[in-house]
């Protein structure tokens, strides 16, 4: 099944997704620079199915899509929402914060593309967590097809992680997948309280920014950052990250500020607002941009 789903402004959906496929083919979130292939929820809380998007270059305000069996009727607002399209707080402060304006002007159209299943999100930032994220998407890939299932879309297939799987994991498990004993014991704690009922996203999504966080790092391996990454990309409310090293360094050289330190990069980004996970978004491209673009 095929549908085509109109957003509400145009977006630069190469850009925007690039980072899902930047670091390596995890199986999960599969991005090859033309199409996207991932999964989404029939309903509430419910089992992934699989979808795949035709992403054009440029600005564009509406997608091609391909449907695996199961999709719901939602499917096309579902999948929309999952990129950050209203941006008129980011409009608002670009008038008032002038490097904030350079940017938008630099890459139009670039929005961030959530990980809306939470169990999904949670594994995906602790493999990030202190390594390279190119070795990260090899260890989600490891996680995917040693305790995944395998979606077929047409001539095409991705995969969705199994919480009962990893719930039944031992720590030595995911050891020899070479996750640290850290990282092994946080994800095998993610899937039990993924299978325990305690991160259904109805529920979160209830919760306000600090409940949330709360509820989010009484697991082990998941720290304020890592619960600041959620409420930012994957429920999609304006956060800065500012413990992130990523985003640290995107911040001081947005502001000129060199490395700030954390409670820094909170202050020079406190006036982002409603904006924050979009300039956030920006900022990070930006910075990733500079370092691939070759000198003079």
């Amino acid at each position: 099944m095929s549908i085509r789903i109109t957003l509400s402004r145009p977006i630069a959906a190469r850009d925007s997704i690039a980072p899902l496929g930047r670091w390596g083919d995890d199986l999960l979130d599969r991005f090859d620079g033309h199409v996207l292939l991932r999964t989404l929820s029939p309903a509430t809380d419910g089992p992934l199915v699989p979808y795949a998007i035709e992403v054009p270059e440029g600005l564009t305000d509406h997608l091609e899509v391909r449907l695996g069996a199961g999709a719901p009727d939602s499917a096309a607002e579902v999948i929309a929402s999952t990129f950050l399209t209203e941006t008129e707080a980011l409009r608002e402060l670009a008038e008032h914060d002038s490097v904030v304006g350079v940017l938008t002007g630099r890459h139009p159209g670039l929005v961030p593309l959530l990980i809306p299943d939470p169990f999904h999100a949670l594994v995906r930032s602790i493999s990030a967590q202190q390594i390279n994220l190119t070795f990260a998407s090899v260890i989600r890939q490891r996680l995917a097809l040693s305790y995944g299932w395998r979606l077929e879309l047409d001539d095409s297939f991705v995969h969705v992680l199994d919480p009962e799987a990893l719930a039944s994991a031992n720590v030595e498990d995911l050891r020899a997948l070479q996750l640290t004993y850290a990282k092994a014991r946080a994800v095998i704690a993610t899937a039990r309280a993924a299978t325990a009922g305690e991160l259904r996203r109805s529920d979160l999504e209830r919760m306000d920014d600090e409940q949330l966080i709360s509820h989010l790092t009484r697991l082990p391996g998941i720290g304020r950052w890592t619960a600041e990454w959620f409420l930012a990309r994957t429920l999609g409310r304006p956060r800065v990250v500012a413990g992130d090293l990523g985003v640290r360094k995107a911040v001081g050289r947005m502001y000129e500020a060199g490395m700030p330190s954390e409670d820094e990069t909170r202050r020079l980004t406190a006036h982002w607002g409603d904006a924050a996970t979009v300039v956030q978004a920006l900022a990070l491209h930006d910075l990733y941009v500079s370092s691939t673009t070759p000198g003079p």
